[in-house]
């Protein structure tokens, strides 16, 4: 998850044609081979009337048949179910059974639309990352999407409506700035690590909340980290940033340094840090961990060493939020069906606050959500950037890299459930393993969890 006014819309020349299955109607050649074992051409002899119909009769026997056994491929399938429709196109797939594929793919792009019930909008991108998977374009059309994100400032507005309509954002945002506040709550100067600062608006309400401290506020030291090519997310650069935080900086009369880094995480070493003595350390990955490399990818494992060297800083206060999904090492299959559920579950909650017909629907879901879901369901290798784990996998890299978890303050559990309840019912929120997990209806969605 992360982000013109022209709607997108997905290229059809990009998907390809649907096959049409090839029938053969050759009519075969009279050759003969006499007793004495010399090869001749014997005349073509009119064939009777009772044979060729006896032919005919064959032929069509034939074809139904094959019509049948084409049917009863399909007849799992119920009438009118797009997310079974949707899970059998990825099985053919992932059997290679091109010809049955483009057949089931023909019918799906009939049922999806981006204007539809959610399944409907979800389902004109999972199908594009299907083609795409199928003709080995799924990085192109990664990039193209990248390419054709809108200006910043309208991105950001997409980002920003995302972030009202939904409280998946302010959840990650409250349950870390929580974490940090409590860990750095009695030290003089605080050193922040934002392993994605992107627009650095996260930072706002602590900055504000360690201004207003009775015995005066600390000095804050803040290095944004970003991805160099990213600059959609950042405007007009890390420069915007920093302008932002000297603007907070005057506002509520607390002193800030900004120092911005535009590497990948994975590249970021201690020397670009600054790491000073006598300053309280905490390190932020806001939905950003599982963008980096992991040892699927990279023997080296670049994941797990970017823990590694976290720790060896040896930080007070870490903050991880990331989406509780099941995509990094899982069979093709396995993962089209979680990314299915995954993202169904953030769909149907966006439908209860947007309409259906709203164009800033149309953009939060193409510029926010559709470019994370076609790699994540077309590329493979280096080129699947978006590789999720489940808490339970995070927690495990967490302490093999010496960090001990801690569980999220009791008031910072009671904020974030009255924040849900100026949302919809059906958002879920349940402590596990000493994580926050929000949810929609049955599906975990967004873990926060805080380490030192």
């Amino acid at each position: 998850m992360a982000p013109d006014d022209e709607d997108i819309t997905m290229s059809d020349t990009s998907l390809g044609e649907s096959s049409r299955p090839q029938t053969s109607g050759q009519t075969t050649r009279a050759w003969s081979q006499d007793h004495h074992g010399s090869c001749v051409i014997q005349p073509r002899q009119r064939p009777s009337v009772v044979s060729g119909q006896r032919q005919s009769d064959e032929d069509a026997l034939i074809e139904e048949h094959q019509k049948q056994m084409e049917e009863a491929k399909f007849q799992s399938i119920p009438p009118g179910n797009l997310k079974q429709l949707l899970i059998a196109c990825a099985k053919a797939l992932a059997e290679n059974n091109i010809n049955d594929f483009d057949k089931l793919i023909g019918k799906a792009r009939i049922a999806v639309s981006i204007g539809g019930e959610p399944i409907q909008r979800l389902g004109a991108y999972l199908v594009e990352g299907l083609v795409a998977r199928k003709e080995l374009s799924g990085n192109n059309i990664y990039r193209a999407l990248r390419c054709r994100e809108p200006e910043s400032n309208d991105l950001l507005s997409y980002m920003r409506i995302l972030y009202e309509i939904c409280p998946y954002l302010k959840f990650g945002y409250m349950t870390a700035n929580g974490a940090i506040a409590e860990a750095c709550k009695n030290d003089e100067r605080i050193h922040i690590i934002d392993f994605q600062i992107a627009q650095g608006t996260q930072w706002i309400t602590l900055l504000q909340a360690l201004a207003a401290k009775p015995g005066g506020a600390p000095h804050v030291r803040i290095t944004g980290i970003d991805d160099p090519v990213n600059k959609h997310a950042r405007g007009d650069g890390l420069e915007a940033v920093h302008r932002r935080l000297a603007a907070i900086s005057e506002k509520f009369n607390i002193p800030i340094e900004f120092h911005g880094v535009p590497v990948f995480a994975s590249d970021v070493t201690p020397d670009m840090l600054d790491i000073r003595p006598g300053e309280a350390l905490a390190v932020n990955f806001p939905l950003q961990l599982h963008h980096t490399p992991d040892e699927s990818v990279d023997v080296s494992n670049p994941r797990d060493g970017l823990l590694r060297m976290v720790k060896s800083l040896n930080p007070k206060a870490v903050t991880l939020v990331e989406q509780e999904s099941n995509t990094s090492t899982t069979p093709f299959l396995t993962r089209f069906i979680e990314t299915l559920d995954y993202y169904l579950a953030m769909f149907e909650s966006i439908d209860v606050t947007l309409p259906r017909d709203q164009k800033d629907r149309i953009g939060v879901e193409q510029h926010c959500l559709a470019k994370d879901i076609v790699n994540v369901i077309s590329c493979e290798g280096k080129e699947r950037v978006e590789r999720h784990e489940l808490f339970g996998k995070w927690k495990s890299r967490l302490i093999m890299a010496g960090f001990r978890q801690y569980p999220l303050s009791s008031y910072v559990n009671s904020v974030i459930r009255s924040l849900l309840r100026c949302y919809s019912e059906h958002y879920t929120l349940v402590e596990k393993d000493g994580a926050m997990l929000l949810g929609w209806k049955n599906r975990n969605l967004i873990s926060a969890s805080a380490w030192n």
